[in-house]
């Protein structure tokens, strides 16, 4: 089935409730919606896009994002939402990577998205311009016939090798992640409603599904994005409320100052990053049993295991500060190993990566053999991630195999951090870890090895990066050091450099 065919039932069904709202406003019912959805998708056509063609969007959390998206999958086109914060030449990567022919952008970021200059773009069409309302103004089409294995969603997720990969998630995909919802999260009623303070490119996106397909309200903030005050006033105002939140969001929620109204609140899942025992304790305590964890990967959209609500508030189990600590049991539509290099499943206990498989799982990686190849075998994702299953069923995930940082949320990866800084002629050797942070989870640490007869500052090394990258992944803090600690074959030991980091006291 076509995604967008949630929009047309849901406009036959309830034509005159709220499908998208903007702060405390409802922006559109499912009626308008449909209807902007059906003309920005003739519009779409009109530009010469065929079935298939890939249409990128960098865009904030406005309310347009929703009728941008679900228009793509109409026309029968396939999305590549984009961070909003990438930095240009990360745009110009997914844009010529994906071959892109449009890209929908929000004001901000029109200008950096022209200055990408990537190939192969014809068209850039910011969501507040003369161009926008054109297309618009197009007749209404019928939707598009789509395959459930066809792609629709384009996400790109980095890896180890330095360069982002595509996860190509298929109707299919999100189909079975939405149901997936249902099971284990929560029962969505047309009534309700989610928040999106985070971007709708990532996780908050994902969750947009099941709440369309039940009929609900999607919301994002007046502000577009992520401030305490405004996500309880939000609270207070909407009914049956549910967000999806980094556990550094639920930490400032939890300690945000002043008495709150949560009788509407519903639900909060956190996820993309581990929660300290202490702080959930902490947020349940302010809450109530509305806290729930989920764990995935862009290759299996926010489904692996989950944490449920009933178990983060089931205080009187014995094992309950345990099961704070885990990552929660496999979720209802895969099935979830922990294997040995072989693939051969380890006892319980054990240490292993963790594998999956089930309709939620990615088709593979865009145009990427050898990385599709090496992730999916023999129906199993390969995670990367390293864990052990309690004698319940619990998975504590202990180790990531590919070196991710996850801070304030969002994954930072190191070596594409290094990959850029090694373009310095001035640098030698560079190795990027992540160090512990109370409020960010981890924090970027930059180890630097100068070239003979190069001096470099730390001043220097910042403004490089931040000419070259987003400002999320860049580094913290630079350490200039003689030497790098390496294995016999040479491979510099990131668990030694992390141990240096944690011996010495650093002046930051």
């Amino acid at each position: 089935m076509n995604l967008a065919h949630w929009i047309e039932r849901n406009a036959l069904e309830r034509p005159d409730a709220p499908a998208v709202g903007q702060g405390t406003d409802v922006i559109l019912t499912h009626s308008e919606l449909r209807n902007r959805i059906e003309r920005l998708a003739g519009g779409l056509r009109g530009l010469g896009l065929k079935k298939g063609d890939r249409v990128a969007l960098a865009m904030k959390n406005v309310p347009e994002y929703f009728e941008v998206l679900f228009a793509i999958w109409h026309a029968g086109l396939a999305a590549v939402p984009m961070n909003a914060k990438l930095h240009a030449s990360e745009f110009t990567y997914i844009l010529e990577n994906s071959g892109c022919r449009a890209c929908f952008v929000t004001p901000a970021l029109g200008d950096t998205i022209r200055l990408a200059g990537a190939e192969g773009i014809d068209h850039i069409i910011d969501v507040t311009s003369h161009a926008y309302v054109d297309l618009l103004a197009n007749d209404p089409v019928k939707i598009s016939f789509v395959e459930p294995d066809e792609l629709a969603w384009l996400f790109y997720t980095s890896g180890t090798t330095g360069r982002p990969k595509g996860a190509m998630l298929s109707h299919r995909n999100i189909v079975a992640m939405t149901l997936n919802y249902f099971a284990d999260f929560d029962r969505v009623m047309p009534a309700d409603c989610i928040i999106h303070p985070a971007p709708l490119s990532h996780g908050s996106g994902m969750w947009m599904f099941p709440h369309v397909c039940a009929g609900a309200c999607n919301i994002v903030p007046a502000s577009g994005g992520f401030d305490p005050a405004e996500i309880f006033e939000l609270v207070a105002h909407w009914q049956g409320v549910s967000m999806f939140a980094a556990p550094t969001m639920v930490r400032r929620l939890t300690t945000s100052p002043g008495e709150a109204d949560l009788s509407n609140l519903k639900l909060i899942i956190y996820g993309g990053a581990p929660m300290y025992v202490e702080d959930c304790i902490a947020a349940l305590d302010r809450f109530g049993p509305r806290l729930a964890q989920l764990y995935g990967q862009g290759e299996s959209p926010m489904t692996i295991t989950h944490l449920s609500r009933e178990d983060i508030a089931d205080r009187n189990h014995p094992k309950w500060r345990h099961r704070l600590g885990t990552a929660g049991v496999a979720d209802a539509c895969v099935h979830v190993r922990v294997v040995d290099e072989d693939g051969a499943e380890v006892p319980v206990g054990e240490k292993g990566e963790i594998v999956c498989r089930g309709d939620t799982v990615m088709l593979g990686y865009w145009n990427n053999p050898e990385a599709t190849a090496s992730a999916l075998r023999d129906g199993w994702l390969w995670t990367g991630d390293v864990g052990v299953f309690d004698e319940d069923g619990y998975l504590t995930l202990t180790d990531r195999s590919k070196d991710m940082i996850i801070s304030g949320g969002t994954n930072v990866y190191p070596r594409e951090i290094e990959e850029v800084l090694l373009q310095m002629p001035e640098l030698a050797e560079v190795c990027v870890i992540g160090r512990p942070h109370p409020d960010w989870g981890e924090v970027v640490i930059a180890y630097l090895v100068r070239e003979e007869g190069h001096d470099l500052s730390e001043q220097q090394a910042d403004a490089y990066c931040l000419a070259n990258m987003a400002r999320f992944k860049r580094p913290k803090a630079y350490r200039f050091v003689d030497v790098l600690p390496k294995s016999n074959y040479g491979k510099i030991l990131k668990t030694e450099v992390r141990d240096i980091e944690n011996t010495h006291d650093w002046i930051d």
